[in-house]
């Protein structure tokens, strides 16, 4: 048995938050639900492995599970039953936890127990897959289903290292103008510091504030470094906090370029969560639930759980959204013109291809100048700290001369 964390809302509009036992999210969804609550989440807290051993909250690394699917789906293709598949996998398995989880999974299989719960009670997995094997096990066709999966998570691994690959400059670049500005305030300023206090005369105040800094950072060298990291750390504590989640996606939508960048970067994860739900034969509120908990952005994802309620109440899915005032209007039309031909996955689809490219030329656009201007800032601070060291040199060298 393995523990949830369950958000709910009682018959008053209270939320509340319980730790709950059971099999699976979806067992402890639906008790929660008949007792009258209204269920906004239901989160596992680990999973004991057969030994006995917590495995806690972190998910199994990506190389693993990627090439795990992909060897399951070869296996079922060829005609294997799931439980055989699941067995020669977890003797070939060399990742340590992963074995330990498919061992449980496989104890689960064993029991009479489904393969999207076995997965699901894990708590390490995310839930468009163990919803997408919910799908497949409903629909009696596990093999297409599982192979939209994996489609769908090579295509967002790709679009998330081209992203990522278009930042490593940037990063090097900024990472290289800290290294530097370290080096002249923590050893440069210093013996520069020494030298005029040979020459016995008055410095420039620009210069007397460069030499304090640098004095004052090295030392106290650790006890700025320790704030900084407290900092990070306070900063990352308040991010993850409900609240702080909500204030800093609000900050990040704010920006004046990254914002709309995010927005879409979001917006096309979602429409191709969506549509991989939809095409592997889910329900189209139970897929916005899932969709909604596979987004990054917490006010996103909350206008997807409002959406979602909307379209339980039999409202259509672009009106939905329209209201929640957070998707673009280019996409509410096209999820529009999806819903009124039929053909919904394939109009979300075409709406994450398009808003991904888009969201790679706007990232391309936003590099150039990104590049150069981190390049001008860190002459005009490497200058700033030189003119302010030479200075008194050469008001002493012009008063000689006089």
């Amino acid at each position: 048995m393995a523990e949830f964390l369950v958000k709910m809302a009682d018959e008053r509009g209270h939320v509340l938050q319980q730790l709950e036992t059971g099999r699976s999210e979806v067992e402890v969804r639906e008790r929660v639900a008949q007792q009258g609550f209204l269920v906004y989440s239901v989160r596992p807290r680990g999973v004991l492995a057969p030994g006995g051993v917590r495995l806690g909250r972190r998910r199994i690394k990506h190389g693993p599970f990627v090439v795990f699917n992909q060897q399951f789906l070869t296996l079922i293709h060829a005609g294997l039953p799931i439980l055989t598949a699941i067995d020669l996998l977890l003797r070939r398995q060399r990742d340590a936890r992963f074995r330990a989880v498919l061992e449980n999974v496989r104890e689960r299989l064993k029991s009479g127990e489904p393969l999207s719960e076995a997965f699901a009670s894990q708590g390490l997995f995310p839930s468009i897959y163990t919803t997408t094997l919910l799908a497949g096990e409903k629909s009696g066709n596990l093999e297409e289903v599982l192979g939209r999966y994996i489609a769908y998570q090579r295509l967002t691994t790709s679009f998330r290292k081209k992203l990522l690959a278009s930042l490593v400059y940037p990063a090097l670049l900024l990472a290289a103008i800290l290294v530097m500005l370290t080096f002249l305030l923590t050893y440069v300023v210093p013996r520069f510091a020494e030298l005029f206090a040979t020459f016995h005369a008055d410095l420039p105040p620009l210069t007397v504030f460069m030499i304090s800094v640098g004095t004052a950072l090295r030392m106290h060298f650790v006890l700025f470094l320790g704030g900084i990291i407290l900092l990070g750390l306070g900063l990352w504590w308040w991010k993850q906090s409900e609240r702080g989640g909500r204030q800093f996606d609000r900050l990040r939508r704010s920006l004046p370029v990254a914002g709309e960048i995010w927005l879409r970067y979001q917006v096309a994860m979602f429409a191709r969560t969506l549509a991989t739900l939809l095409s592997g034969g889910l329900p189209l509120v139970p897929s916005l639930e899932t969709a909604a908990a596979s987004i990054d952005s917490p006010l996103m994802s909350a206008a997807v759980r409002d959406a979602g309620r909307g379209v339980r109440e039999g409202r259509p899915l672009s009106a939905s959204l329209e209201d929640t005032h957070v998707f673009p209007d280019l996409a509410v039309e096209m999820i529009e013109v999806g819903e009124s031909t039929g053909a919904l996955p394939a109009m979300l689809n075409s709406l994450a291809e398009f808003f991904e490219e888009d969201v790679q030329t706007a990232m391309a656009a936003a590099m150039s100048l990104v590049e150069p201007m981190v390049l001008i800032v860190m002459a005009l601070v490497v200058a700033f700290v030189l003119i302010s060291l030479y200075l008194p040199i050469f008001s002493l060298g012009a008063g000689a001369a006089s």
